[in-house]
């Protein structure tokens, strides 16, 4: 996702067919919050970066801990080509699956 592109958080919400206090509460934001996020208050990238992972990539953030997310950051910085074939391995087996 680029800086410049808009996340219609309400959009995403009503397509799931979840509720301000189910949806935003997934992301750690209450759901007076989300209101506001809906509303047309600026979100921060963090929140957006985390509304991308949890409800449009459907990506359960739980799952993922700190060694896991350490080994993707060494493989980018010190083996990018094992990486980028790793990522697309991954990618065709999710498509496969």
């Amino acid at each position: 996702m680029k800086a410049t592109d808009k996340i219609d958080a309400r959009e995403i919400r009503r397509k799931l067919g979840l509720n301000q206090q189910q949806f935003w509460s997934k992301l750690g934001v209450t759901q007076s919050g989300g209101s506001r996020y809906e509303s047309g208050r600026n979100m921060p990238r963090p929140v957006q970066q985390l509304l991308r992972l949890v409800h449009v990539e459907q990506i359960d953030i739980n799952k993922i801990r700190r060694d896991d997310y350490e080994v993707v950051e060494y493989l980018k910085a010190n083996d990018s080509s094992l990486f980028k074939e790793l990522k697309k391995l991954a990618k065709a087996a999710r498509k496969a699956g």
